[in-house]
């Protein structure tokens, strides 16, 4: 049963991958996995119940993957260094197009929404422990908003891959502009006390 099921769930990220969300349907997913196309209904009820649980485990593992790099993480830079290497491996293996597709697919498909966003919020969690660990002494502490950025974050690089597909040279630019913003960032630390003192919110 649990191979079957892992089948499905496989077939269901394939399937996404091939036809976007608009071609996934119970037989494209059956045809992937190699099963009979009831099956989806018999261990899933419905194919966005079938779709939610492939978003959620999939996501899951492949934040597992990076956890372990998250925690080295020591400044922005490195964050920005780690965020390439991660979109980069993420979209040759398809994966930040499936986030892509499900998100698409949550504007017109309410049951779809929760579950994306859900796997949405693992990246954004990880992301956003990085940031208070590396602001917690930061001058910029008083005036940035973690949670706030992380999301941001995730944002941009789920919009990313869709800028890549019709803008490749744009999508490095924006990239560009990251790193200069974690540089700018570097040398506010460096100014320190002075810094602080400028940045810290009016009474």
């Amino acid at each position: 049963m649990a191979a079957t099921r892992d089948k499905l769930i496989d077939g269901a990220l394939a399937a996404i991958r091939t036809h976007g969300i608009a071609g996934v349907s119970a037989r494209t997913i059956a045809a992937a996995a190699g099963v009979n196309q009831a099956l989806v209904f018999y261990h899933f009820g419905s194919v966005d119940d079938l779709l939610t649980e492939a978003c959620r485990s999939a996501t899951a593992a492949r934040v597992a993957v990076y956890r372990e790099r998250f925690a080295d993480v020591r400044s922005l830079r490195e964050l920005l260094d780690l965020g390439r290497t991660l979109h980069e491996q993420e979209r040759a293996e398809g994966n930040v197009a499936v986030l892509a597709q499900m998100l698409a697919g949550a504007q017109t498909d309410q049951r779809l929404a929760e579950p994306t966003a859900s796997a949405l919020r693992l990246w954004t969690a990880e992301i956003e422990t990085v940031l208070r660990r590396l602001l917690r002494d930061s001058p910029l502490a008083p005036v940035t908003d973690p949670a706030g950025l992380a999301r941001a974050i995730s944002a941009a690089f789920v919009g990313l891959e869709l800028f890549e597909g019709v803008d490749n040279a744009g999508a490095r630019d924006a990239f560009d502009a990251l790193e200069r913003l974690a540089v700018l960032v570097e040398v506010v630390d460096d100014l320190g006390p002075l810094a602080r003192a400028k940045l810290r919110p009016p009474t």
